[in-house]
């Protein structure tokens, strides 16, 4: 029995809201990023009143955190779900193809990571940190793996493969291939996949015979 099936119809009515309100949320980061975000405009894409809102957060900093959490915990889970026969190079790819379905299907937020003021707000909740402390952990061991196993250059510092690999999940390049390129979504995953583990070289050989 799930956590719903354990609660009362009214508590489960309420986390049915609560969710309702995470999703507007997250719609509403991805559109109009955090700074221009209000609680009306949570209220007005989720259908209920602002009082209603307010029962269940109390400000655009808690409901931005908490879409963060979330999503963390999305991607924890979608990574105990993979596939054991995967190798660690396939894993990371795998999760990063979906981190792309995530965001081309509208539920990835934009948070400005460069922002003093988001950064602040999420490292204030220690359930957010914790999250993402287990993540980057989790992904610090598959990393480390490849390197073992040749996928990965071993020579190259794990921090800056990992944030490189985040990275892509915010690339702009995204919104340009949908946008200005007509690319299908599914194209679109293709290529960042391509253009982040294999490179836009030809081959090893390419680039030596310009020097």
């Amino acid at each position: 029995m799930g956590i719903l099936g354990r609660l009362s119809f009214k508590d489960q009515a309420f986390k049915l809201r609560e969710q309702a309100v995470l999703d507007a949320t997250t719609r509403m980061l991805a559109s109009k990023g955090f700074d221009l975000m209000t609680m009306d405009d949570v209220a007005n894409e989720a259908g209920i009143s602002k009082p209603s809102l307010y029962k269940h957060f109390k400000s655009k900093d808690e409901l931005a955190t908490e879409v963060m959490i979330r999503l963390l915990d999305d991607a924890l889970h979608y990574l105990a779900q993979q596939d054991s026969r995967l190798s660690p190079l396939a894993r990371l790819r795998d999760l990063l193809a979906w981190a792309l379905r995530v965001r081309l299907a509208g539920g990835l937020p934009f948070l400005p990571s460069a922002s003093p003021q988001v950064r602040g707000m999420l490292t204030r909740s220690m359930t957010y940190v914790g999250r993402v402390i287990k993540l980057h952990k989790t992904l610090q061991g598959i990393v480390e793996q490849a390197k073992k196993q040749g996928e990965l250059k071993a020579e190259m510092p794990t921090d800056v493969i990992l944030f490189s690999y985040y990275s892509r999940t915010c690339d702009p390049a995204v919104e340009y291939l949908r946008v200005y390129g007509k690319y299908q979504d599914e194209d679109i995953i293709k290529h960042i996949l391509q253009v982040c583990f294999e490179g836009m070289s030809a081959g090893a050989g390419a680039a030596q015979s310009g020097s």
